[in-house]
């Protein structure tokens, strides 16, 4: 079997665990990496290199780190180092110069059972919506997004009260086993790309980037949809809700973290209350066990911390 040459591209943690299984198998040869460019971050502006950098230096690979991906200069580094394949994992959109060079094509890993949940945020989408199964998918990047020819798909399954970051681990570890399987399919030629068209089965769901007024929870959703967006937008970009302080006449967001469903018997008002030594939010159409909680301006906490200093008669949920 051919041992293909390959430039990996990706930027976060994710992206590196994929990298780490590639860079380690006996069959391939990771010749460059291409990922974001350093920037300055945090208070004191201190130059942040990602976690693909940070790889890349640990391993000695290559690096390059455009800030354009048709400046000129790097589109004639990019074709120098004759590449077999591309290989992408949680990186910018890339302009068809790039993706339509190597002779093996440019291969993607998609947090998701394509064609369901094409765009920025699957693994969040497929918790909120409540899935009970979603996985991972290799493709040929094409000119619109999440589209092209599917190499393999793998399926998992979603606890019922499993948190997308802990999802986001699980199919990273399996992510990265199907991404090697599939450029060594690529290798051997041992492989049959299917159009997504033919994997279409019902109507498909997007999962579009998520902003922070996206992330605020509506209390006149139903208790299972609320527990499922908290569990969909953890630990980032986090479902938050509002309460005002009638002792200090102020307003203060709380972002939750973790919950599971207490009760779905009806209440006569929405309110975070404490009951046997349990921190409940109570809502119309049921009641959820908040288990980790944020007060804005505080630390993360875990329910008994929180509940030492709150008192449930000040505060006020704003609807």
């Amino acid at each position: 079997m051919e041992k293909l040459n390959i430039v990996f591209m990706g930027t976060p943690e994710f992206a590196v665990t994929i990298l780490d299984t590639l860079n380690k198998s006996k069959d391939v040869n990771v010749v460059a990496c291409i990922t974001a460019p350093d920037k300055p971050a945090g208070r004191g502006q201190k130059i942040n290199q990602s976690a693909v950098k940070k790889y890349t230096l640990e391993h000695d690979i290559p690096c390059l780190q455009p800030t354009n991906l048709k400046d000129e200069s790097f589109i004639g580094n990019l074709k120098a180092i004759n590449a077999d394949l591309f290989v992408v994992v949680a990186f910018r959109m890339l302009p068809e110069v790039v993706w339509a060079m190597p002779p093996k094509g440019t291969i993607n890993l998609h947090g998701s059972l394509l064609p369901q949940y094409r765009g920025a945020a699957p693994i969040n989408w497929a918790v909120i919506n409540g899935e009970k199964e979603t996985g991972v998918t290799t493709f040929f990047i094409e000119k619109e997004i999440d589209t092209g020819l599917v190499i393999e798909r793998e399926a998992i399954a979603i606890g019922e009260n499993e948190t997308a970051g802990e999802l986001h681990d699980r199919l990273m570890h399996l992510g990265a086993k199907l991404t090697l399987q599939s450029v060594l399919k690529i290798s051997s030629g041992d492989y049959k790309a299917v159009d997504q068209s033919e994997l279409t089965e019902e109507e498909l769901k997007a999962a579009p980037k998520i902003f922070k007024p996206d992330c605020a929870i509506d209390f006149n959703w139903d208790v299972q949809r609320i527990h499922n967006f908290v569990r969909g937008m953890s630990p980032y970009p986090t479902a938050w809700f509002t309460m005002h302080n009638t002792k200090a006449e102020n307003k203060k967001t709380f972002k939750v973290f973790r919950t599971t469903i207490h009760s779905t018997s009806k209440n006569d008002a929405t309110a975070l209350i404490v009951e046997d030594g349990k921190l409940i939010l109570q809502l119309q159409a049921g009641s959820l066990e908040i288990h980790e909680i944020q007060m804005e301006g505080k630390k993360r906490l875990n329910a008994k911390q929180f509940m030492q200093g709150y008192r449930p008669e000040e505060w006020e949920i704003v609807m």
